[in-house]
């Protein structure tokens, strides 16, 4: 078991069909090691760091009961970080978040805000939204972009330029493509 974030966790080893001995050994360093991005990344997108740490753990046992499988993965962090940003995008949708009365004027005008980009991006075509969130939310580089969805740079470039687009006229004129690395917590 170990301390992450605030919260204690600790990665199952059921040794089943799908796991042995030394893949659970592998996946706990996987687990340590992509749990505070897949965190950061849910975060943004729901703005709750409670509901951001358990969408981060079900993609990650989505990942470990997957392991045979995603462990050889050359972006298996994507992976993970894809599943998260999806977990969040439906939670947000689920129950939209609610201002409470102790909010300053900043903090309401970025839960403003982020409901309108979450709303922004459900309204995207499925690889569009994919490359938004995994460029811009999860901050990998267009080239691990392209390899977790399985298509070339340039498709990477041709969908963030499209999305921003839509981005923009859905959100208004003043969203900047930088504006999206501000949304942090």
């Amino acid at each position: 078991m170990t301390e992450t974030g605030g919260v204690a966790v600790s990665a199952v080893s059921d040794n089943g069909p799908d796991n042995t001995a030394n893949d659970t050994g592998e996946f706990d360093e996987f687990f340590l090691s992509v749990l505070p991005r897949a965190i950061r990344a849910a975060r943004r997108l729901t703005g709750d760091p409670w509901i951001a740490e358990d969408v981060a753990v079900v993609a990650l046992a989505r990942a470990h009961a997957r392991w045979a499988r995603v462990a050889d993965l050359p972006w298996r962090d994507a992976w993970v970080l894809k599943v998260a940003s999806r977990e969040a995008l439906r939670h947000v949708r689920r129950r939209p978040p609610s201002l409470t009365p102790g909010y300053s004027r900043d903090e309401s005008d970025d839960v403003a805000l982020r409901v309108a980009l979450v709303a922004a991006l459900v309204g995207l075509p499925r690889r569009q939204r994919e490359t938004i969130v995994l460029r811009y939310l999860c901050d990998l580089p267009e080239a691990d972009v392209a390899r977790a969805l399985g298509v070339s740079a340039g498709t990477v470039k041709t969908h963030v330029h499209r999305a921003l687009a839509s981005l923009r006229a859905n959100i208004g004129a003043d969203f900047e493509e930088g504006y999206v690395h501000e949304l942090h917590v």
